[in-house]
């Protein structure tokens, strides 16, 4: 292979997201920093939530965490017209954001409530696709994220490699939360050292053995 061909396959590879970025993103993202808030879904992370959205057709689907609705913008620009998206957060003025630009979509309802008893309240095996970016239904309450997925359905989790915003002793949460996923006999994971460090888990029976 020449030197051509080798900067041409790079180029090609580039794994920095333009493909599909969702427009209302920019408005978005100035009403983030507007409002200092720091733990909005990155941009590739938002590209793999697009891409796994899109695999569901006519999916039920759950988001941990609106926050101000980057991750959120990213899912609704893969799902289909008649796929469903319940996002949850507990941060009104950071949730507002997210209604102001989102809102209008018929697709999505936004749940301002807290997560650990928002999860509560749902029906096992209820969703194709979880994605969990906050405390409850990741490092809280995971068995009842666990199992609204679906056989065949996916739960994601982000921010796994270091993050400057992590609290002091954060780091070994993480790694207790990749051992408990990775030991789960119901589901097939794999694990992703890129953007900001994800897990993907994919349910391929109903109950843990």
């Amino acid at each position: 292979m020449s030197i051509d061909d080798h900067f041409v396959v790079a180029t090609m590879m580039d794994d920095n997201p333009t493909e599909g970025r969702p427009a209302v993103l920019d408005a978005i993202v100035l009403d983030t920093r507007a409002i200092g808030f720091g733990m909005a879904s990155e941009a590739k992370t938002g590209a793999l939530l697009r891409a796994l959205a899109a695999s569901k057709p006519a999916g039920r689907i759950l988001e941990l965490g609106t926050g101000t609705g980057v991750g959120t913008a990213w899912l609704l620009a893969g799902m289909d017209a008649n796929a469903r998206l319940d996002s949850v957060d507990n941060d009104q003025a950071a949730q507002s954001i997210a209604q102001r630009h989102l809102g209008h979509d018929p697709r999505v309802t936004f749940h301002l409530a807290d997560g650990a008893e928002f999860l509560e309240r749902l029906p096992a095996l209820a969703f194709d696709l979880v994605y969990a970016d906050t405390w409850a239904g990741k490092f809280t309450d995971l068995d009842a994220a666990l199992a609204l997925v679906r056989v065949g359905g996916i739960y994601l989790v982000d921010d796994l490699l270091p993050q400057p915003n992590w609290p002091e002793g954060h780091a070994p949460k993480v790694a207790a939360l990749v051992t408990a996923l990775e030991s789960r006999a119901d589901f097939a994971a794999v694990k992703l050292a890129w953007a900001s460090g994800l897990l993907i888990l994919v349910r391929t029976h109903s109950h843990a053995s």
